[in-house]
């Protein structure tokens, strides 16, 4: 027995050497290194893609032709701006220049506007839609702010037509009345 033991104990202590001179040959000391990953997105708002048609509200003839009145049925499918975002917090903004006679530019007689007026709204980026007419003193509701980062669609509208003036002037004879819708999201501090 004492043999036995002998021998297992000279095993042991090979077994030991030799697994001391492995360590030692294979370096197993351990070094870590930590390396930082960086990198920043700016605050930034795109308006998306007109989605529903070209950019154009298509109204047709303004009048009815049987009184030379403004027509009181005046409609224009909604424009949607899709994929608009903003990485940050934002407002948007629009505003809207009246339907003004292009060709006819001197002063429109008695009884006569060369304008139209109509309020526009973006809604879908606010709780509160943005709001814009063209006739008005102020437009307080022109700037909405979103307090956070959003991505989705704005509906834009437009409605509400009145000849600027007053319903008893009719529209003077033009083949091109234009006004403009303007919409502009930006990040807000």
């Amino acid at each position: 027995m004492r043999k036995l033991t002998a021998m297992f104990s000279l095993v042991l202590a090979l077994g030991g050497a030799a697994a001391a001179q492995a360590q030692e040959a294979t370096g197993s000391t351990t070094d870590t290194k930590s390396l930082s990953v960086t990198g920043n997105v700016p605050a930034m708002c795109a308006g998306g893609t007109i989605t529903s048609g070209a950019g154009t509200f298509p109204l047709g003839v303004l009048i009815d032709t049987t009184t030379g009145l403004l027509r009181t049925d005046l409609a224009a499918p909604d424009k949607v701006l899709a994929g608009s975002f903003c990485s940050t917090r934002s407002t948007i903004t629009i505003g809207a220049t009246a339907l003004a006679a292009q060709n006819f530019t001197s002063a429109a007689p008695s009884g006569f506007s060369r304008s139209v007026d109509y309020t526009a709204t973006a809604q879908g980026w606010t709780v509160t839609p943005a709001a814009y007419t063209t006739g008005a003193a102020a437009n307080a509701a022109a700037t909405q702010t979103r307090a956070s980062a959003f991505s989705g669609d704005i509906t834009v509208h437009i409605g509400d037509f009145a000849t600027t003036g007053g319903a008893a002037l009719r529209p003077v004879a033009d083949n091109s009345y234009l006004g403009t819708v303007t919409i502009t999201l930006a990040t807000a501090n």
